[in-house]
């Protein structure tokens, strides 16, 4: 998409350091963090929801359900955290990229 935040980000338009990245996926920092440790997941691909996805995004967002485990030691998140995807603009979805947050770091708020 044209004015994507994060499809800049993902062609490096945007710089944005990478902690993890691979042909399907990256990991960023948030930059505006709601736990001491703020992470987000981001498919190269976009699409904007869940209900956007063809059978290529959905095994993209399987494919980051099954790296992000692995990452949990280098990320900090070893004692745990918390996975949030948010949809559309009432479920408090700012960027119309579909990215999944991960919060930890801490003991986190029950909701």
């Amino acid at each position: 998409m044209e004015n994507c935040i994060f499809c800049k980000i993902v062609a490096g338009e945007i710089p944005s350091p990478r902690l993890y990245e691979d042909e399907k996926m990256i990991v960023i920092r948030d930059i505006e963090p709601k736990a001491k440790l703020h992470y987000l997941c981001i498919p190269k691909t976009h699409f904007a929801l869940f209900s956007e996805m063809d059978e290529g995004g959905a095994e993209i967002v399987k494919h980051c359900f099954q790296v992000i485990p692995a990452l949990e030691k280098a990320l900090g998140l070893e004692d745990g955290y918390r996975v949030i995807v948010n949809q559309g603009e009432n479920g408090g979805q700012t960027v119309p990229h579909l990215h999944i947050h991960l919060l930890g770091g801490e003991k986190l708020a029950d909701f």
